[in-house]
């Protein structure tokens, strides 16, 4: 006995997330950031704390968690829609507060949805759904529908060896180059 009906539901699943992961757009709708989750308090409490690993300070919320950013984001601008928010939470922050804590350059910017987004220097801030202790940064240079950094606050100099005053520091590769089908 033949079920197209149950061996056809997952196939066009499928076929909606990996649209929604292509999506460049500036826009959601409420109903995909709505079933999205949304680090979020009456007024989103950003600190900083030491991480050697990525040589500075970085920014985390106030469970300790990194915050990040995606390249592209910026003044109203969101590239990250649909799917992409079931893996990458906006710290949010109640309509009409403040972002508060350690941190200057802190602000908000409202998404389509209605959702009040917390923002570092303009730029939308994240946690990543990966990160499930505070101090891991595992979303750092993970590609999609662009490159997401840990955001830094600081950042140690980097130091040449005595002998060679030209000499610079290479980045560490990512330790993920999954693509845009979330599958992280």
């Amino acid at each position: 006995m033949r079920h197209p009906v149950s061996t056809l539901a997952p196939a066009v699943a499928a076929s909606f997330l990996l649209a929604a992961c292509g999506s460049s757009s500036s826009s959601s709708t409420a109903s995909s950031a709505a079933s999205a989750p949304a680090s979020s308090s009456a007024s989103a409490l950003v600190k900083t704390a030491p991480d050697a690993a990525l040589g500075g300070t970085v920014l985390v919320d106030s469970h300790g968690m990194t915050l990040y950013r995606l390249t592209g984001e910026a003044a109203g601008k969101f590239i990250c829609n649909g799917a992409c928010l079931k893996v990458w939470h906006p710290l949010a922050t109640s309509a009409g507060a403040s972002p508060s804590g350690t941190v200057g350059s802190l602000g908000t910017v409202t998404r389509a949805d209605g959702t009040v987004q917390v923002t570092f220097k303009g730029e939308p801030v994240y946690t990543f759904v990966k990160d499930t202790t505070p101090g891991q940064a595992t979303g750092q240079g993970v590609k999609d529908v662009g490159t997401w950094t840990a955001v830094l606050a600081t950042a140690k100099k980097p130091t040449a060896p005595a002998s060679s005053p030209l000499a610079t520091t290479k980045p560490a590769p990512s330790s993920s180059g999954s693509g845009g089908g979330y599958a992280y």
